[in-house]
């Protein structure tokens, strides 16, 4: 049986993973985060990820025997010029070691190239690997609508094709945590604090093209805070990002026409978002687990790069 080792280190998540025969196994440690905080510092994260390499490697083969055929990592946030960020070198020289030592292939990726490959693994949907799709990749660094076209040699190519041109919506659902008293990441904390609010929003957004804007967001929950209720200022902001989103899908599928829509990073993992969008546009959504940040994609297209030559 051929094994393939993905690892992944952003600015929340020390991740590792094992594709073998359709089945991912995974291991995998968020950053600590002092109580208070919106992150951490890219040096912070560097250390904080070559203390939990280790710790997160034993634990995926603990036990388990692999037979590793290639090896792959995310090595930039995303596949646009001049993309960086520190953090994804501790897993990008943890990937380059390990096939070397064992001699094997070394593949690297964008970690926004990992959202998607989980993606669709998640989703079952290796179909779209064939053919022009947009994935929508909502995380606490990025906001994108990516028009997504199959490659031979890279597996696909990616085109930025909407953004937010401001603050993004991981961001935002973290500020908002924040100023609720909720532990950073928020996310799943701020959407438990939603489902406990009956209040129903008239929520009007305005896009420039098929950009948008979400600093606005931010601002308008501070106001809220001496009027509402926690749960109530949680579900305005889910309900606030769920709108922007239903409105950036509606404009792409007028450019686009009959094409389909992928949805993937940890804001994807919200079941506002999720079950609204799901039955507007019949889009489709990773599972939770491979909604957050994880290496499973980087696993999955280390596969389809070893095996498409």
């Amino acid at each position: 049986m051929s094994d393939y080792l993905g690892l992944d280190t952003s600015n929340y998540t020390t991740s590792s993973a094992i594709y073998s025969n359709d089945v991912v196994v995974q291991s995998k440690k968020l950053l600590p985060v002092k109580e208070g905080e919106k992150g951490l510092r890219q040096s912070d994260a560097v250390f904080h990820h070559t203390v939990q390499m280790p710790e997160v490697i034993n634990k995926l083969f603990d036990n388990q025997k692999f037979d590793i055929k290639a090896v792959g990592c995310s090595s930039k946030p995303c596949d646009t010029p001049n993309s960086y960020m520190p953090c994804f070198l501790v897993g990008k020289n943890t990937a380059f070691t390990v096939s070397k030592a064992l001699g094997v292939p070394y593949y690297e990726f964008s970690h926004q190239s990992g959202h998607i490959a989980a993606a669709i693994y998640s989703t079952g949907r290796s179909d779209l690997l064939e053919k022009e799709f947009i994935a929508f990749h909502l995380s606490g660094g990025t906001t994108q609508a990516i028009l997504v076209k199959p490659d031979k040699e890279t597996v696909f190519k990616t085109q930025l094709v909407a953004e937010s041109l401001d603050l993004k919506a991981g961001q935002a659902i973290d500020r908002v945590g924040l100023m609720l008293g909720l532990k950073f990441p928020c996310g799943a904390e701020l959407e438990k604090l939603a489902l406990q609010s009956d209040s129903k929003f008239n929520i009007k957004v305005q896009l420039k093209g098929n950009d948008c804007c979400l600093s606005g967001l931010e601002n308008q929950c501070k106001k809220m805070l001496d009027n509402y209720k926690k749960e109530d200022v949680a579900l305005y902001c889910i309900e606030y990002i769920k709108k922007v989103l239903s409105e950036m899908t509606g404009n792409l599928q007028n450019v686009y026409g009959n094409i389909d829509f992928l949805y993937a990073g940890g804001v994807m993992s919200n079941s506002i978002i999720r079950n609204y969008i799901s039955d507007k546009f019949n889009g489709y959504f990773a599972k939770p687990e491979f909604s957050c940040d994880n290496a499973a994609g980087i696993a999955y297209l280390t596969y389809l790069r070893e095996n498409s030559k």
